[in-house]
């Protein structure tokens, strides 16, 4: 949806000052896509919209503290993705959430040059372009949470070549997005084992 507002620093801006109109901007280009993106964290539908309501109602009641500098479309997905962290650390553990993929995804959802929503569907795109058994153990691996051994065992392959495969899957991939292809590999598929295990 093409801005009324000129630009995202504009936008931003407007939003700061109280412009409903931003707002009302904001939440027709971007809820269903936070909400899809919610999804893509929780696998709960109800879920994935309160955290996205409970985003837009905390942004405009704080929205004098936007950094109009600051991507106002990343500063969103950073927030629905604070608000999913939130809502599980009420309820479960941070250990199911580990540190290291927490610390990875930060550097992503603080970048404001970066656009959660197309790098996610960038990955999707070059995983697809895998070579075919590639791509079958790597989303083994990742996709459906089989170990190396499982899918040696699976697919009646040595546990080198299954090493082998995932290896050069993210060399492959790693070309695209550099070191934010793990937080990237988190959020589509990792992410996901994580919730299942809490629900």
């Amino acid at each position: 949806m093409e801005s009324p507002f000129g630009n995202n620093t504009l936008l931003a801006q407007q939003l700061k000052l109280g412009n409903s109109k931003a707002y009302d901007f904001l939440m027709d280009s971007l809820y269903k896509k936070l909400c899809a993106y919610a999804y893509t964290l929780t696998k709960n539908h109800d879920n994935a919209e309160d955290i996205v309501q409970n985003v837009f109602v905390e942004i405009w009641v704080n929205r004098k503290n936007i950094n109009p500098s600051f991507s106002i479309t990343s500063y969103f997905y950073k927030s629905v993705y604070n608000g999913f962290i939130d809502q599980y650390r009420k309820n479960q553990p941070v250990i199911y959430l580990e540190k290291k993929y927490l610390k990875a995804v930060n550097l992503v959802v603080q970048n404001e040059q970066d656009n959660l929503e197309e790098l996610m569907a960038l990955v999707n795109l070059e995983i697809e372009k895998l070579p075919s058994k590639c791509k079958q153990i790597f989303l083994l691996s990742k996709k459906e949470g089989l170990s190396h051994t499982e899918i040696s065992e699976y697919l009646n392959i040595s546990l080198k070549t299954v090493e082998g495969h995932i290896t050069r899957a993210f060399k492959i991939l790693g070309k695209k997005l550099g070191r934010k292809i793990l937080p990237i590999i988190f959020l589509l598929f990792d992410c996901k084992k994580h919730v299942n295990k809490m629900t």
